[in-house]
């Protein structure tokens, strides 16, 4: 849904009217859903559905034409909270189902429906929606999530595809209508009937692929070359009758290994490049070797396997003979840098940042460096679960550790978009990085080998354990409810880096997985800074080898209640560092006088500047603000509202 309330950037207004509407909303819906469950699938009309989407598809299509122009647009809602997880049972095991046996509020487990687009694709924010048939006639509407959207995109109408284990339930998009709905992307399949290549061989399709990548058209570049060699592993003649040959399918592996590079698959660009290698010793075959090693390695250092993208890059450099090669030596020399990085820690600070002033944007703030992470160490922390501590004594100043971001998604990009989710199991809105949400879980999809360490992260995410592909013959795949929960709880915003704080859909939001171990403090013992998408972490204070390594989570200032309030519904937790404790046993009239005494002395400085008279009230007023931090719990600790007006006055005199 998209209530009236307004966002700019990552700064989004909710009055309490709108809360308590968007809560409504959700609330009836949820009612509704639950009231229809079981009930049979209402008969639907198919030129009436095919007109309303296709209506909905112009006028989302104006609506991207004009919203570049605005400086304002609605925001977008959703409700998170009843995850369910994918299908993960065998394709083979599941019945096949069609549109007339839908029952309302029900997920069809163990079931399969084969549907043919056949009307445009309506894409708004958070959703899209089409019109689907059956091979029985049925026609029925189909919404997919923001995650399974570039799926839809990419379908061609006519395209027959399968939705595993159907969920039949009410529209997201339009109030009482009942849809499909997907929010799972594994959970969309393109399945190749046994028929559709018959009539074709493996070189034509192998052509047809490189006339689609001159096209530029990637997806359908991959569809052929994965149609060749599926033409070649079940053994199938061509219409002349000729056997396909094992080059064929090194070349075929080849192809798509560059593919997978461009469409960012560097799992499968590494696999298929390796499958391609042909081991002859020819001239021809040593060079198809060299370029297929390049492309492993080129997939290797994407992942951040540097050592592994140095070894391919040598092996290229080897049998294309080009060991003095410019281009070769500096591919060994690029990956070489990122391996000392990993061990020294040490970087060229100076040079990230000037490289970030010289891009326009936003691509150019994703920084080439490898990750520091030599001075910590993931352990438990008692009463906050896991947290980050050091394995080696620090000073202040000194790198803790570096880390390059898992994803980014920058403020001015595209896929920038912020937000607001109705969570059911607390009935809390809250504020939401939507578009780093779906740029992991596309990541993560793409490449599957990244999935342990994304999912090891905390979350409140508690669906039935179920197994991720782990067992011997069954798919990956991704769950894009557990995802949400751990970018709700580990994402951090890298300020403007990248987008100068400015936002088509919403701020800049990353995902760093180490650093997301770190556990807040309202006294921290280090501090962030982002250089685009890199993270510097140092030390604040002494950090000695065991110590907990802790940051701040909030602007950590005077407002007590402000931090508690904001901890508690953005993070789900009470702090309960040192600080925190002594200014809760502070009584509410102490507290009271504490933000007034705050107030009189920044009316002050706002009215009288540096003036004399004024100094000396303002010193006045810090000394009375000073005396209401009393007893021993107080100690050590920081006198926030102290030291707020002392940088405060500070300021101010400087300027007079």
């Amino acid at each position: 849904m998209s209530p009236t309330t307004h966002q700019n950037a990552a700064t989004i207004f909710l009055t309490p009217e709108e809360d308590a509407r968007l809560r409504q909303t959700f609330k009836s819906r949820a009612q509704k859903c639950k009231e229809q469950a079981g009930q049979p699938r209402q008969p639907t009309d198919a030129q009436e559905l095919k007109r309303r989407v296709t209506g909905a598809s112009l006028m989302a299509d104006m609506a991207t034409l004009t919203i570049e122009s605005e400086e304002e647009e609605a925001v977008v809602a959703y409700a998170v909270g009843t995850p369910y997880p994918p299908c993960t049972l065998p394709f083979q095991e599941l019945k096949s189902m069609c549109i007339s046996e839908l029952k309302m509020g029900t997920h069809h487990r163990g079931r399969v429906m084969s549907l043919r687009r056949v009307a445009p694709v309506a894409r708004l924010r958070l959703n899209s929606w089409t019109v689907v048939g059956d091979e029985e006639g049925g026609v029925e509407r189909l919404e997919v999530g923001m995650h399974g959207q570039d799926f839809l995109d990419r379908l061609p109408e006519g395209e027959v595809f399968k939705v595993l284990e159907p969920w039949f339930t009410m529209s997201e998009v339009e109030q009482d209508e009942a849809a499909i709905r997907v929010e799972q992307p594994s959970d969309l399949l393109i399945v190749t009937e046994d028929g559709w290549e018959s009539e074709k061989t493996a070189r034509e399709c192998k052509e047809e692929g490189n006339t689609a990548l001159r096209k530029k058209d990637l997806f359908l570049a991959h569809v052929k070359y994965t149609q060749g060699l599926r033409i070649i592993s079940r053994g199938k003649e061509g219409v002349n009758g000729e056997k396909e040959d094992s080059m064929m399918e090194k070349d075929l592996f080849r192809n798509r290994a560059h593919i997978n590079l461009l469409l960012s698959r560097f799992d499968a660009a590494k696999s298929d490049a390796l499958s391609s290698l042909t081991g002859s010793k020819t001239q021809k075959h040593k060079e198809l070797d060299g370029k297929a090693v390049l492309r492993a390695g080129l997939a290797s250092y994407s992942l951040g396997n540097f050592r592994e993208a140095k070894k391919y890059f040598e092996e290229h450099a080897r049998l294309m003979g080009r060991d003095g090669d410019k281009e070769a030596r500096a591919r060994i020399l690029k990956a070489q840098c990122r391996i000392q990085e990993e061990e020294s820690g040490i970087y060229d600070f100076k040079k990230l940042k000037a490289s970030l002033l010289l891009s326009n944007s936003a691509s150019g703030a994703r920084i080439d460096a490898a990750s520091f992470l030599q001075n910590v160490r993931i352990g438990q922390s008692f009463g906050r679960g896991r947290g980050l501590f050091a394995t080696c004594d620090l000073k202040p100043g000194d790198v803790i550790m570096v880390e390059k971001a898992f994803r980014v998604v920058f403020g001015q990009e595209e896929d920038a978009l912020s937000a607001m989710t109705f969570d059911v199991r607390d009935e809390m809105v809250r504020v939401f990085p939507a578009g780093l949400c779906k740029a992991v879980v596309r990541k993560l999809n793409d490449n599957l080998s990244q999935i342990g360490k994304i999912l090891d992260l905390y979350s409140d995410y508690h669906a039935p354990e179920v197994d991720n592909g782990k067992a011997e013959g069954r798919r990956r795949w991704v769950d894009v409810w557990q995802v949400h929960d751990i970018v709700a709880r580990n994402a951090f915003g890298p300020g403007g880096s990248g987008d100068g704080g400015k936002g088509r859909g919403g701020g800049s939001a990353g995902l760093w997985i180490v650093a997301s171990y770190i556990n807040h403090s309202c006294v921290p013992n280090a501090e962030k800074e982002y250089i685009g998408d890199l993270m510097v972490l140092r030390a604040t204070r002494e950090i000695k080898a065991g110590d907990e390594v802790m940051h701040t989570y909030v602007q950590v200032d005077s407002d007590f209640e402000g931090r508690r309030k904001s901890l508690l519904e953005v993070w789900g937790f009470v702090c309960d560092c040192g600080l925190c404790v002594a200014e809760r046993e502070d009584e509410e009239s102490v507290r009271e006088k504490r933000r007034r005494l705050e107030r009189e002395a920044e009316a002050l400085m706002d009215e009288k500047g540096g003036s004399r008279l004024a100094v000396m009230k303002i010193r006045k007023l810090g000394m009375e603000i000073e005396g209401t931090y009393t007893g021993k719990r107080w100690e050590g600790l920081p006198k926030l509202a102290v030291e707020r007006l002392k940088e405060r006055m500070e300021k101010v005199i400087k300027r007079y």
